[in-house]
């Protein structure tokens, strides 16, 4: 496929950044809406699909877009190219709290499968498509949907996920159970499958969830301590025009002194 090769380096802790150096010609496609800055020299093009070199015409480039729309995605990426002389930088910001993670995509087999919201950009030649789960099981009661997105090439990407990331290698035959949510990204040759809990009163009392993943080696997992959605969750149930229990914060007068002070 021979992807651009690029090179990157990463600013911050918790809400970190991507820093992309590109040589002239070089190019990295992004979500849209991604980009925090870039250096002069560097032109930004809105394309259908992820902008891989295998996709010929506007057949090919449908055919793109139509499996990011099948992943809950936009139509459209944007691809940066450095059409000015000398090495220019580009800048990718991480939506929410948590880390990004370096995937180099020829080091593990040319193939990694991530939940569909997790890509924020890579080498322009990566292939962005869909990753259909053999059982359907997986597809009803994944938590991430039937369909998976799944990074192809030879080149970096970058994924994002909330939280802390945990690393897991796993040996032939080593199994983990995980949170549906909390599962990012794992590699080709991992088996995943959803399973029950197991007790009904398990299900619905534990506050775990009906199901959780299980993945089976050899391979590479890569887990989140923080998925987006519990974080939405905690925030919506604790917002008081939700109904939530604001717990009187800001003034010693609780809900009358946020009314004195106008924030009412």
């Amino acid at each position: 496929m021979n992807a651009h090769e690029i090179d990157y380096e990463l600013h911050g802790d918790d809400m970190q950044c991507v820093e992309i150096e590109l040589d002239p010609n070089e190019s990295v496609v992004a979500e849209a809406g991604g980009m925090m800055m870039m250096e002069d020299g560097i032109d930004m093009e809105t394309i259908f699909g992820d902008g891989d070199n295998s996709q010929k015409g506007f057949l090919g480039k449908l055919v793109g877009a139509g499996k990011r729309v099948l992943t809950g995605e936009s139509l459209f990426m944007t691809v940066f190219t450095n059409n000015g002389v000398g090495k220019r930088k580009v800048s990718f910001a991480a939506p929410y709290p948590g880390k990004i993670i370096p995937v180099d995509l020829e080091s593990l087999g040319g193939k990694v499968i991530c939940q569909k919201d997790a890509f924020l950009c890579a080498a322009k030649g990566v292939s962005v498509g869909i990753d259909f789960q053999r059982k359907l099981g997986t597809g009803f009661f994944g938590g991430e949907g039937f369909i998976m997105q799944k990074l192809e090439g030879d080149g970096l990407a970058f994924l994002h996920a909330g939280g802390t990331i945990v690393k897991r290698e796993l040996q032939p035959g080593e199994k983990l159970r995980i949170d549906t949510g909390c599962l990012v990204a794992l590699t080709k040759d991992v088996d995943y499958n959803i399973e029950f809990v197991g007790k009904v009163k398990t299900a619905f009392f534990g506050g775990e969830g009906m199901f959780f993943a299980t993945v089976q080696g050899p391979g590479t997992v890569w887990i989140q301590t923080l998925p987006f959605s519990r974080l939405a969750d905690r925030v919506i149930a604790s917002a008081p025009s939700a109904g939530g229990d604001a717990r009187g914060e800001g003034s010693i007068l609780g809900g009358l002194g946020r009314f004195l002070d106008g924030d009412r």
